[in-house]
């Protein structure tokens, strides 16, 4: 657990509400717009990765402290955990998996109403395999260099699924919870590569993810990723950081994909609160967005030089609890493959820079789109859909408040975000680096069917 306690803790929320007194008559209009928050301490809630940085960052410069918010940061055995505690009001908010609030909008997970002000962070993902299955994989890869060459195309890995299948063994994959961001970054990687990741299929009572496929995905804790690929239980997992270079540094493992080759700066962590919280504790909500943002502005930098010290932070074991060369290597900037093939991956881990943390609507669509195309959505939706989905559990409209809040404060620029008056809040269509295939969140269904591999139109599983 970790907490801001000092003797004067009592004195200090004295001293910050008369300051906030103080800038209304002196400011007058120029005060803060959000108003005083409505409740002062605040438990957030975490896993053990890499991304949960911009909360340690937000705690450790005082940065919620600044808005006025005395908070506890926790760390939680699993994502299900994690978001069941947010829904019941244990946490008044927590480190998301990006999907996990469209999720909610839509009822694959229990519904309830959960919504995403900030984005948390982009990209930052990687898939392990162990060592034997790369041994098998490394026959059918391209070198370049005398190195692989990468992205790494999944089909290298169907010699290896077709030798456990004649054996008459399950080829078994790790993933860290089934409405998110591993779960359909893993399957969209295999499905690519012509190996089908299997479907979910509610209608028929099979929430196994496994119906027809050509693998099983399993859900495992992040921190168990290696444990359980060291026991023999897995024979590769997708997961963000620093659970794939923990692999590399043990020796048992190599990554063979990073999800920026897959969806460019695509929103991996959210900071996720119930819709009833945000709208009980408006205040309160702005506030603790104005924190974040500032923290992930501090970690994106004078070209992430602050990134070090964030490593420094975020290896104590209250927070990560990993060697501070492993998280050191990818939140710097580099990232290793196999051992001494370290490469440099700039934009692997990314924060504020060109993205600004703001939940763009697009980002909810994708992650929709992967819920329809392996069954999690039984039934086909129109486009619309898709967006009106989006709009329920992304808030960019938060976001801007707290923005211009930070501006009009001389705490950040308006030079250091996109003109929020304008902003559509959709990104522009792209293609995927890994498979050539366009999203344009305008056209859910046709990046649906896109795919040679997936649910298409009316199709169930």
């Amino acid at each position: 657990m970790k907490k801001r306690t000092t003797n004067l803790a009592w004195i200090k929320r004295i001293k910050v509400g008369v300051s906030i007194a103080v800038s209304a008559l002196i400011l007058g209009n120029n005060a803060h717009a959000s108003g005083d928050p409505e409740k002062w301490e605040l438990k957030f809630g975490f896993i053990k990765l890499t991304d949960m940085v911009p909360l340690a960052i937000a705690y450790e410069k005082g940065y919620f402290e600044d808005e006025g918010l005395y908070v506890t940061l926790e760390a939680q055995a699993n994502w299900k955990v994690l978001f069941d505690r947010v829904v019941s009001g244990e946490l008044d908010g927590a480190h998301m998996l990006a999907a996990m609030p469209v999720g909610a909008a839509t009822g694959v997970i229990t519904q309830s109403e959960v919504i995403t002000p900030f984005t948390l962070s982009y990209n930052g993902a990687g898939i392990t395999v162990s060592n034997p299955v790369w041994q098998e994989m490394k026959k059918s890869v391209p070198m370049e260099d005398g190195k692989p060459k990468h992205p790494i195309s999944a089909s290298t890995l169907k010699p290896v699924l077709d030798s456990y299948k004649k054996q008459g063994k399950t080829f078994n994959l790790g993933m860290t919870f089934p409405v998110g961001t591993h779960n359909y970054h893993e399957r969209y990687w295999l499905a690519a590569g012509g190996i089908n990741p299997g479907f979910y299929a509610p209608e028929k009572g099979d929430n196994s993810g496994s119906l027809s496929g050509d693998a099983i995905l399993s859900v495992v804790p992040p921190p168990q990723m290696v444990p359980t690929m060291e026991a023999g239980t897995t024979v590769g997992y997708c997961v963000g950081e620093p659970w794939n270079q923990q692999a590399v540094i043990k020796g048992l493992g190599v990554p063979v994909m990073t999800s920026e080759n897959l969806w460019v700066d695509g929103a991996d962590k959210v900071f996720g609160v119930t819709k009833a919280f945000a709208d009980k504790y408006p205040n309160t909500t702005i506030r603790a967005v104005k924190a974040l943002i500032r923290a992930s502005a501090w970690l994106d930098a004078n070209n992430n030089a602050n990134r070090p010290d964030a490593v420094k932070i975020i290896s104590r074991p209250v927070y990560v609890g990993a060697d501070e060369a492993v998280i050191a290597n990818s939140m710097t900037g580099t990232f290793e493959f196999e051992k001494g093939d370290k490469r440099p991956i700039p934009d692997f881990n990314k924060f504020f820079r060109g993205q600004y943390g703001i939940p763009y609507y697009s980002d909810a669509v994708w992650y929709l789109t992967q819920m329809r195309r392996w069954g999690q959505i039984s039934e086909q939706k129109p486009d619309s859909w898709y967006m009106d989905m989006a709009k329920k559990a992304y808030r960019p409209d938060i976001y801007v408040t707290a923005a211009k809040e930070l501006i009009q404060e001389g705490k950040m620029k308006a030079a250091d975000f996109p003109d929020l008056d304008k902003a559509t809040f959709v990104k522009a269509p792209q293609k995927s680096p890994l498979d050539g295939v366009e999203f344009d969140a305008s056209k859910a269904n046709a990046f649906i069917d896109g795919f040679s591999i997936g649910l298409k139109g009316s199709q169930k599983p």
